[in-house]
């Protein structure tokens, strides 16, 4: 290497100066000492394509200041340079790291380019960390930049997102960065950031892989590395709870072959509370809780019972005194082959009992097992005036109501909240299993309703289904109180919206007049006097058809009927759309349609018709039925 002084005028930044070329540097902490003293510290240059012109690979920041004090004092003079061999790119890359490095730390993004370039010099990952005293892993997390799409190195650069936000965008694959980038974009959506980030990238929350208490070679999910923490983190929070928890049903089997007389597994996310519990070694029957933890973590607690069943224990209480353990009676192989064959005959008569089977699956779904796990749907709402808006609703008032009746049926606490895990009695699901045996049939059948009800997934397919199903999209079960609602969705979205919902509440129906007809009284029922009394209930009962349209065997079929309870229509119908597909109930008659280029398609073949158009730019859908009726 060569030391001369070169003048300024022939001296350019070379494109392997890690700082770039077009970046403007920051002079503010040189400027004065070269306005005072000149440039003391050689920059280091190589041979440029034309003669006599050298490229700055080192010492950007003084060329600069040196540029600014020759054009303030008219000139400067020729600058002291290191000239280096010609044509090696990877050894003035590095050159102008070591220096820049020692200097002023570079921001992570044009450390990673750097470093990239280097490695495509050919360079290992190991030689560039020895270069720069780093070590492999500080390489490795520097490289890893590298794998974000520019657009976010772009926003790092230009301070729009934080050094933390960027590092947490390594884990993501390319199509979450992009759908990362579209919620920046769009003004009406927050784009989470720092720690909320990794939540969002993970489903909910970060599950760490350290957490796991299965091994991870025989896991068949994805683990992502997190290049700049110590933990690796699972990909899918669904399949790591799936194998987490058959790991902890394993671990709580051998406790129970271990002597302690039961083992609580409580509902995730709930706390093991100490001043809750009193000591109670295995021999006088303490029992071990198994807390879990949101975040994956397990954590057993031996030798413990409830302060309720210690004060029970207390004050002699009938129920209070737990019996020794007792050496079995047979050895475990018979007492495996025991209870096998005692498993297999109750499923074989359960197959004639059916009545029996839904007592069994009933205690099972509210007490849970350790192969039942059913947990309550929370109904989290987004915001405060989404869930006053559910609260108030009919539909939320009649679950609850029954709800009530149902606990107190089964005899339950009626401060409880929910029915499912609501059981507090003794011997768990065969506690509950003999409390409904001595109920009726329909008494059970009125529980599930509500036990379904509870468990059901918010925003779930199945939820879409039974909506369809059941009918229930309709005012009178929503409740919606209009001030709410417009707090929800603000004006413009809200008027979007009743566009859609209001197509089939008020559609026009357009039925052949010469099939509509006027029913005469059906023969009442034979409990019935002539009045229309019931004469077993005293109610007044009765049905009548008052008006049918299109009564055929393959169209639509319109009918109004009174009973009892009021009356009721099929009049009313459903449009569902997921994407490219349509569900259409109208008429009790249900038709789906698949959006094929820009023709909805029946999925039937029977000659029905679905057209969108759009008036004032909100669509507007044309039915045609397969008997030639129309419904807009």
């Amino acid at each position: 290497m060569e030391l001369k002084h070169i003048d300024i005028a022939n001296l350019s930044v070379s494109s392997a100066n890690m700082r770039g070329v077009t970046k403007k540097p920051d002079l503010t902490n040189i400027l004065p000492s070269i306005r005072a003293r000149g440039i003391l510290v050689p920059l280091i240059v190589r041979p440029g394509a034309e003669d006599g012109s050298y490229e700055i690979v080192a010492g950007k920041r003084r060329y600069h200041a040196g540029l600014a004090v020759a054009e303030e004092q008219d000139g400067i003079d020729p600058l002291p340079c290191a000239v280096m061999e010609a044509g090696d790119d990877a050894a003035a890359l590095e050159a102008s790291l070591i220096e820049n490095i020692a200097r002023l730390d570079p921001d992570e993004v044009n450390r990673c380019e750097a470093f990239t370039r280097l490695v495509r010099e050919g360079r290992s990952i190991e030689a560039v960390g020895l270069t720069f005293g780093l070590t492999s892993l500080q390489v490795k997390r520097t490289l890893a930049i590298g794998n974000l799409l520019p657009r976010i190195r772009n926003l790092y650069r230009a301070e729009k997102i934080e050094a933390v936000t960027m590092r947490h965008l390594t884990l993501a694959s390319k199509a979450q960065q992009r759908e990362w980038l579209a919620l920046v974009d769009c003004p009406e959506k927050h784009a989470p950031t720092g720690p909320q980030l990794k939540a969002w990238l993970f489903g909910g929350s970060a599950i760490a892989a350290k957490v796991a208490m299965f091994d991870l070679a025989d896991y068949t999910g994805d683990v992502i590395s997190d290049l700049f923490g110590e933990d690796r983190y699972f990909a899918s929070a669904d399949d790591f709870w799936t194998a987490q928890m058959v790991a902890v049903d394993d671990r709580a089997d051998a406790y129970r072959e271990a002597g302690w007389s039961e083992v609580v597994i409580m509902d995730r996310g709930s706390y093991f509370n100490s001043w809750e519990h009193d000591h109670c070694p295995k021999k006088k029957g303490g029992k071990v809780f198994v807390s879990v933890s949101h975040r994956g973590e397990v954590a057993f607690h031996e030798g413990y019972i409830t302060m309720k069943e210690a004060r029970q224990r207390a004050k002699g209480e009938p129920g209070a005194d737990t019996p020794k353990p007792v050496r079995p009676e047979v050895s475990a192989a018979l007492g495996n082959y025991i209870d096998l064959h005692r498993h297999a005959a109750v499923r074989a008569s359960v197959l004639s009992e059916p009545g029996v089977a839904l007592r069994l699956m009933v205690a099972h779904a509210i007490v849970g097992s350790p192969l039942w796990r059913v947990d309550v749907e929370r109904q989290r709402a987004a915001s405060d005036a989404i869930a006053e808006s559910v609260e108030v609703s009919a539909s939320e008032a009649a679950f609850d109501a029954k709800r009530r009746e149902v606990l107190a049926t089964l005899g339950f606490d009626p401060e409880t909240p929910t029915v499912v895990g609501g059981y507090d009695g003794d011997h768990g699901v065969a506690g509950l299993f003999v409390r409904l045996l001595a109920l009726s049939d329909d008494a059970v059948m009125s529980i599930l309703p509500i036990v379904m009800g509870e468990t059901l997934a918010v925003g779930s397919a199945a939820q879409s289904s039974a909506l369809i199903r059941l009918g229930a999209w309709a005012p009178n079960f929503w409740g919606c109180i209009g001030g709410i609602f417009m707090r929800i969705l603000g004006a413009s979205v809200l008027r979007k919206f009743c566009a859609a919902l209001l197509v089939f509440l008020d559609a026009t129906i357009m039925v052949p007049s010469a099939s509509a007809q006027v029913a005469n009284e059906p023969t009442p029922y034979r409990n019935v006097d002539e009045f229309g009394v019931d004469v077993s209930t005293g109610t007044f009962n009765f049905s009548m058809v008052d008006v049918a349209g299109n009564p055929g065997s393959t169209g639509l079929s319109y009918a109004r009927t009174w009973t009892r309870a009021g009356w009721k229509d099929n009049y009313s119908g459903s449009l569902y759309q997921d994407g490219s597909f349509i569900s259409i109930t109208r008429g009790g008659v249900s038709e789906s349609f698949t959006l094929s280029g820009s023709t909805w398609v029946s999925a039937k073949g029977n000659g029905a018709t679905l057209v969108r158009t759009f008036v004032g730019g909100f669509p507007v859908y044309t039915y045609t039925s397969s008997d030639g009726t129309v419904t807009v």
